[in-house]
């Protein structure tokens, strides 16, 4: 059953309380006190945007577009907490138009001769390989004093975020160029995060999230009848991440030879247009000239814009195989996962190889 919705006085009141207390509390850490208040007000400003979809939908002044989209979003928000057992709350129920194409720009940092994030640790998210920011002027100004530091550097902007079921995170306005079928993929990816977390295993979190969104996607397809994905930019996609994961391998392998910082530049600068060359050949000769990954490519390349690469989908064989064991049953699937990700670290990832295969 769903709750009704707070008045938002009486939501706003509860934050001026909990939000103080809060910033504290993260200000244990070691970061300063700017990028909190920054992460503290972005957060308030973002739920104090929400707005309940129903009452867009009902509203003829707003536009036709967004209703409609909207509307079907609703479809798929009730199919993820109806037939895919994702958590039943407001989230995604509520709309929140923030005004600028990205909601957080993420900022991630590697020494030169390394593929070694820097990594940031919260209380809540556990550690990450990257800062938040909610103005992208903010992010620019961090990642030019990285670069001071002789960091490699890169600023990714995000369209939507999971606060983990802490907030009912709304649908951001950020979204709207998307597909109604990508924003129910989202709504999906989203929403597993809120039913398992496991702190400071980013790749165990987004893989399952990454599996809950292509199964549940192909369920959604499959109750609307309509045909299964022919999966050709998922190929392709899989084929572009394996060109940089190849090129992060050979940097890795690169950078532990005992080099000059000149020759370890110049061995650097001819992996990044090898990988650059192997891409325009595949794209011409298997993707019929298709050009969805050049604005990427031919853009300068680091060490810190390979390191989202294989985080998203490292162990989604690992989750399929549990998803079969539990014969198709998500709340079993569901306990499934939850005890790996009780398992210590180490042996957790014995048991996805072992789940994934060769």
């Amino acid at each position: 059953m769903i709750r009704p919705f707070p008045s938002h006085g009486l939501l706003d009141r509860v934050l001026r309380i909990l939000f103080p207390g809060v910033l504290l509390l993260l200000l244990n850490g070691c970061a300063s006190v700017s990028y909190y208040s920054q992460l503290a007000s972005g957060q308030l400003q973002l739920l104090r945007s929400r707005e309940p979809v129903s009452e867009v939908i009902a509203d003829p002044r707003r536009d036709q577009q967004l209703r409609a989209h909207l509307t079907q979003s609703q479809k798929a928000r009730s199919f993820a907490s109806d037939h895919l057992r994702l958590p039943d709350n407001q989230s995604y129920r509520l709309y929140a138009d923030i005004g600028r194409p990205f909601v957080v720009w993420n900022v991630f940092a590697t020494p030169e001769f390394s593929l070694a994030a820097q990594n940031h640790c919260f209380p809540i998210a556990g550690c990450v390989a990257y800062r938040g920011y909610y103005s992208q002027g903010a992010a620019r100004g961090e990642a030019a004093l990285q670069r001071l530091q002789g960091m490699d550097v890169s600023i990714g902007g995000v369209e939507a975020y999971s606060t983990l079921g802490w907030f009912n995170d709304p649908i951001i306005s950020s979204m709207m160029n998307w597909g109604d079928e990508r924003l129910a993929t989202l709504i999906f990816h989203e929403l597993a995060h809120q039913r398992l977390y496991v702190k400071d295993d980013t790749e165990f979190n987004e893989s399952f999230a990454t599996f809950v969104e292509q199964e549940g996607t192909r369920q959604w397809r499959a109750l609307r009848r309509l045909p299964p994905d022919n999966g050709a930019q998922a190929r392709q996609r899989d084929q572009f991440i394996e060109l940089v994961l190849a090129t992060r391998s050979r940097l890795e392998q690169l950078y532990t030879l005992p080099l000059t910082p000149e020759q370890m530049r110049q061995r650097k600068a001819a992996e990044f247009e090898r990988l650059r060359a192997e891409y325009r050949k595949i794209r011409d000769s298997q993707w019929a000239g298709d050009k969805r990954y050049d604005a990427w490519i031919n853009a300068p390349l680091n060490n810190a814009r390979l390191l989202p690469f294989g985080l998203y989908d490292q162990w989604v064989p690992a989750f399929e195989a549990l998803f079969r064991q539990a014969h198709g049953d998500w709340p079993a699937f569901y306990a499934a996962a939850e005890k790996l990700g009780a398992l210590p670290v180490a042996e957790r990832k014995t048991a996805l190889k072992v789940l994934a295969g060769p």
